[in-house]
């Protein structure tokens, strides 16, 4: 037995120089095939255990085992995993009291980053209610659209905020909503306190009876899509979601002696899912930022012994913009986790910052497929393996942008896209193992993002937008759009529309009309207009053309109209202000 173990040792290692040759990302994909085999095996595992484990209990154990670690540094203030849970059992109780809430009752979040937001959400989760997770960001009409999609019939908002929910106040009032701000005190009628039922409630814990009927496929939270080029959209977030979001920390090879630096919003998905929940799951610390700074970045990592980062869109940018100092390199951060960083980028932070892992994450909040690059391969947004290829089956398929729609073959079946193709949809079929569960409060939305009979419908995210648009009183049709603009990551939102005869354009009552039914990263900055749109063969607007020409007003003989945010109005566009756009004066 001794000597045919040798032997194989033996081969194992003569034949190391041959995998590495053939297959140079052996090591990597042993490793994550084996830490994504034992995820799976204890997802499954909660899907079958009775009562439900969720996340909430995977929190309540760490309490049990380290009630005395901390959980959540903020602001220079240091909470407790035990701090943490006797903070949410008095919400909780504050919560069942006041607003005699009940397990399945959606309540909806209004905060910034604070670590009372993740108590409540604690607190909430204790008494089984679903939590809506608002963009604080977001004003007006589209603060009501958002509150709608979910059906709570509780807000919670902190005292900040409170000219934004007076603002929506008479409509709240008019629909039954009960509104809580977090303060002592508060003399707006129709507005509830909460802080001080907070701190007079017991600290006691609940009974799990409370929550006894949630199961894996129960709804957990509602995270709103970023709505860039339309209103957001409620992405359902199941329990069963919550889990595997936690493990992409895990599978990164994240441990729980690590430190987690969350700096983006816990309202969306990258901060609530992949951070907070995946630090729960890991029993670790994070360190929680009211907003990203790149300016006191690498103070925080140095300071508070921050090990594993994370970014997103134009991070990664902002901290290679910073002026360049000695002592870049020192700090501990071992692991940066995210999405949407350029190759150029990519590149110039690791020469600046060091040997740092970037685990660059393809994924959707509403999404059933993801990606990981766990290789750090400068440029890839994910690695794929048979595995994953076999439990997240997925294709990408030829698509015409011009249409939007798929590229059919004879029979009418999709045609997958070739290795190179500079254009290709990327489609996950839908499975028991990767479900797709869609939208709060709105089918057609849910429909529109499922592919059936080869068929896909327009983009309804700039359709929407369009449709805001010809709800101005001059404009007739809209036909929304993104353009690149140097120095800027992704696409800013332009529209190119023809006037009602007999109208001139409203600058003024344009910019009221996107600015009631839009958050301001949504609305459209550039305005075209136009004397007619190009349409396609099949009555569908052309895009490409005007993609490809922008708003450089020197190329265009068309008006042009730019948002500007401080005259709350559109202005024309001039060569003055490209030039300002393009050198960064004026940044959007």
């Amino acid at each position: 037995m001794y000597i045919w173990f040798t032997v194989l040792a033996g081969l194992a290692i003569l034949s190391l120089p041959f995998l590495k040759t053939c297959f140079p990302y052996f090591g990597e994909d042993f490793a994550y095939i084996m830490r994504s085999i034992q995820l799976g095996a204890r997802l499954v595992k909660y899907k079958k255990k009775k009562p439900f484990y969720s996340i909430l209990d995977c929190f309540l154990d760490k309490v049990k085992r380290h009630p005395a670690k901390t959980f959540v540094h903020f602001e220079g203030r240091e909470y407790s995993y035990g701090e943490v849970d006797k903070q949410s059992n008095k919400v909780a109780r504050a919560l069942q009291a006041a607003a005699r809430l009940k397990e399945g009752d959606t309540v909806a979040l209004f905060l910034a980053n604070e670590p009372s937001f993740i108590w409540i959400w604690l607190g909430l989760a204790k008494l089984g209610c679903p939590t809506a997770l608002l963009n604080f960001n977001i004003r007006s009409k589209s603060l009501l659209h958002c509150f709608s999609c979910c059906g709570a019939k509780v807000i919670i908002a902190s005292a900040e905020l409170q000219d934004a929910v007076e603002e929506v106040l008479p409509t709240l009032r008019e629909q039954g909503i009960s509104v809580y701000l977090l303060s002592e005190a508060c003399s707006i009628q129709g507005m509830n306190t909460l802080s001080d039922k907070i701190s007079q409630a017991s600290d006691q814990p609940l009974s799990r009876d409370l929550r006894a009927n949630i199961h894996i496929r129960s709804t957990a939270l509602y995270i709103y899509t970023s709505g860039t080029t339309g209103l957001p959209k409620a992405a359902v977030v199941t329990h069963e979601r919550v889990w595997a979001a936690s493990f992409i920390q895990a599978a990164c090879g994240v441990t729980a002696e690590d430190v987690f630096y969350i700096n983006l919003p816990l309202y969306h998905s990258a901060g609530f899912l992949i951070g907070m929940a995946g630090g729960i799951e890991r029993g670790m610390t994070i360190f929680l930022r009211r907003k990203f700074s790149a300016s006191q970045f690498w103070d925080d990592c140095r300071k508070y012994n921050i090990t594993v980062m994370q970014y997103i869109g134009e991070t990664m940018r902002y901290l290679c913009n910073t002026p360049k100092k000695d002592d870049e390199k020192n700090h501990r951060v071992r692991i940066a986790i995210g999405n949407g960083v350029r190759t150029d980028i990519w590149t110039e932070f690791l020469n600046r910052f060091g040997d740092i892992k970037v685990r660059e994450l393809y994924a959707a909040t509403e999404g059933n497929i993801g990606f990981i690059n766990y290789t750090s391969k400068i440029g890839a947004v994910g690695r794929v393996n048979f595995i994953h290829r076999f439990f997240f089956p997925y294709t990408l398929i030829k698509f015409n942008i011009e249409t939007e729609e798929p590229v059919r073959n004879s029979e009418g079946l999709c045609i997958e896209a070739s290795p190179g193709e500079s254009t290709g949809l990327l489609v996950g079929k839908i499975t028991q193992r990767s479900p797709f569960i869609g939208y709060a409060g709105n089918k057609q939305q849910t429909e529109n993002k499922r592919l059936r009979d080869v068929w896909k419908g327009e983009n309804v995210a700039t359709s929407e937008v369009a449709d805001i648009l010809t709800m101005a009183p001059c404009i007739l049709e809209a036909n929304v759009y993104g353009v690149k603009v140097e120095g800027h990551e992704g696409r800013i939102g332009m529209a190119a529309v023809i006037l009602k005869e007999g109208e001139e354009f409203d600058c003024s009552g344009t910019y009221k009309q996107v600015a009631n039914y839009l958050p301001a990263y949504a609305r459209p900055r550039f305005i075209r207009i136009q004397a007619s749109l190009e349409m396609t063969g099949t009555f569908k607007m052309k895009k490409v053309r005007l993609v490809e020409e922008g708003f450089n007003p020197a190329h265009i003989q068309d008006s042009l109209y730019f948002l500007d945010p401080e005259k709350k109005t559109y202005i024309p566009m001039t060569e003055e202000i490209y030039r300002a756009i393009a050198s960064r004066e004026i940044k959007l």
